[in-house]
């Protein structure tokens, strides 16, 4: 039996990643991925047995039905014993097929909604038989059930000896296409030191003319080394950007992209970036109050993995119209 994993790349993609291991009696030996080509899932998913498929953006409902006919061959051609997804709009191509042959399919919503579903989650509760899963507990009810959060598993501290000045820094944009963040480069072009040791990770932001060198993309491994050998971890508030610096052992502090910049497609950076601020796991600052006092107060914070995060324990939900031998579409 293989278990569909089914993500789109960047946070959507680390989040599931790292759900993986506390998946509880969902995930087989067996393991398929299917996301989107990217230095970022090819580094990601290096040794796995992945199918790429089309890039489907924000409310592209042409590449969902595309997407829809790859789904169709895999569901006919394997004996899928689960289908889990983080979305965004990829989920809307695998989960619905899913319960019409009725296979058990998940749905968890990013950890960056804080306050109620995305537009694919909306979509996905018609769906009946779909298992809803949301990381807050605040918002669960009837449809939406709660069981952990890829944030649960870790905690902060301040360090003994906290660090008094910024000699090397990591900033990362992450790497989704269309959306740039130029503010945040140019308002850290002035903040660092200009002594400092900086890796710039910028992805889709126009930096000409600025003067400093940037790389679109870090392979996985490097950018965690940079991580933690780094004084401080400045990213923009998108979770897999977070998730990669709390690995590292770092208080990330982390900018929302705003929609009115053309920085997004909606403010759920805000959302994400303000859960771990309160938490103690982030510093969040918008750019235009971004200063050395959050770069200092993040440097002075160190992040370890919290030893009794559970297992994120999903549970199939009945449907009286899944049928396991009814004809998917052509």
């Amino acid at each position: 039996m293989t278990t569909l994993l089914v993500a789109s790349s960047g946070g959507h993609l680390a989040e599931l990643h790292h759900m993986r291991p506390r998946l509880e009696g969902i995930v087989t030996d067996d393991v398929l991925w299917v996301t989107f080509d990217t230095p970022q899932s090819r580094s990601l998913l290096a040794g796995e047995d992945v199918l790429f498929v089309d890039h489907t953006g924000s409310r592209d409902y042409r590449h969902v039905m595309t997407n829809s006919v790859q789904a169709a061959r895999i569901l006919r051609s394997r004996q899928v014993s689960a289908v889990v997804s983080t979305g965004a709009a990829i989920a809307l191509s695998f989960l619905p097929l899913a319960r019409t042959l009725g296979i058990p399919a998940y749905y968890v919503e990013s950890a960056a909604r804080r306050h109620g579903p995305s537009t694919t989650g909306r979509l996905l509760a018609r769906v009946p038989g779909l298992s809803l899963y949301t990381q807050h507990a605040s918002w669960a009810d009837g449809r939406w059930n709660y069981a952990g959060c890829v944030f649960d598993g870790y905690e902060a501290r301040e360090r003994r000896f906290p660090t008094r000045a910024i000699r090397r820094a990591v900033v990362t944009l992450g790497t989704q296409p269309g959306y740039g963040f130029r503010r945040l480069v140019e308002r850290l072009v002035d903040l660092l030191p200009s002594d400092a040791d900086v890796l710039w990770q910028t992805g889709a932001t126009d930096v000409r003319g600025l003067p400093i060198a940037t790389r679109t993309f870090v392979p996985g491994d490097e950018l965690a080394t940079a991580m933690r050998e780094a004084d401080v971890v400045v990213a923009h508030a998108g979770v897999g950007s977070a998730l990669c610096a709390l690995d590292a052992g770092r208080c990330p502090v982390l900018v929302p992209r705003t929609a009115t910049e053309g920085e997004h497609v909606d403010d759920h950076q805000s959302q994400i970036a303000a859960t771990l601020d309160e938490v103690g796991l982030a510093v969040a600052s918008p750019v235009e109050r971004l200063g050395g006092g959050q770069l200092l107060r993040a440097a002075a914070r160190v992040v370890a993995p919290r030893l009794e995060a559970g297992a994120f324990r999903l549970r199939p939900v009945a449907s009286p119209v899944a049928r396991q031998d009814r004809a998917l579409p052509v």
